[in-house]
């Protein structure tokens, strides 16, 4: 039996969970069949980072690569979902002995798969990766980092060091995922952003497949 595809994209709908200061996900029907009209038409207002989405380097780099630039093997491929027991941030500690590789695709599973995402409400205290972890990923020469929620960078804490930090190094973005179906181990992985010229992220759909 062919093994499935599983989406790992949190839903996009009205109102949903975003950064705070972002401007919010509104999402509404502004032509409708109820109305008369021969087809519905829907509008969409929103940050290029909400939901499951992706960094371009241009989000931290003033001259970094924007989304259009993304070589597609960023983001279809082998990777790992690797689970990580951090309360607070991921540290160069929790990294030192996944035996990381140069030019390759992690996710990061942790507690927010669990508790973040259960509340429309932004939560302050999701796990984030440390600025010394993103300094290991980047000196591992990795190329994609997937996170289990909104930010690579906790709230309040080193979230502009850090997305210099892995930006800066070439290291493309995927944040926002949805892996509560998502157990450790390899998969395959294929996650498509918008083609959006000059941007510096991009909503996605991601999905992973066992191998």
């Amino acid at each position: 039996m062919t093994k499935q595809w599983i989406d790992v994209t949190a839903p996009m709908k009205d109102g949903m969970v975003h950064w705070p200061g972002d401007p919010a996900c509104i999402i509404k029907r502004v032509v409708k069949m109820e109305d008369g009209a021969p087809c519905n038409l829907t509008h969409l207002s929103m940050s290029a980072h909400t939901g499951t989405h992706m960094d371009s380097m241009r989000h931290f780099v003033k001259d970094g690569k924007t989304m259009e630039q993304m070589p597609l093997e960023a983001v279809i491929g082998p990777c790992r979902v690797i689970r990580i027991n951090a309360k607070e941030q991921i540290t160069s500690a929790h990294l030192k002995n996944l035996r990381l590789r140069k030019g390759e695709r992690v996710i990061f599973k942790t507690s927010n798969t669990t508790k973040s995402w259960k509340s429309d409400k932004f939560d302050k205290k999701f796990v984030s990766i440390r600025q010394d972890a993103g300094q290991f990923l980047a000196d591992q020469g990795v190329m994609t980092v997937g996170v289990d929620y909104l930010s690579i960078g906790g709230w309040e804490k080193d979230g502009v060091e850090v997305h210099q930090v892995m930006l800066r190094a070439g290291i493309w973005v995927i944040e926002g995922l949805d892996l509560a179906k998502i157990k450790p181990g390899r998969y395959d992985l294929i996650c498509l952003p918008l083609k959006i010229v000059g941007s510096d992220g991009a909503p996605a759909r991601a999905l992973l497949r066992p191998r």
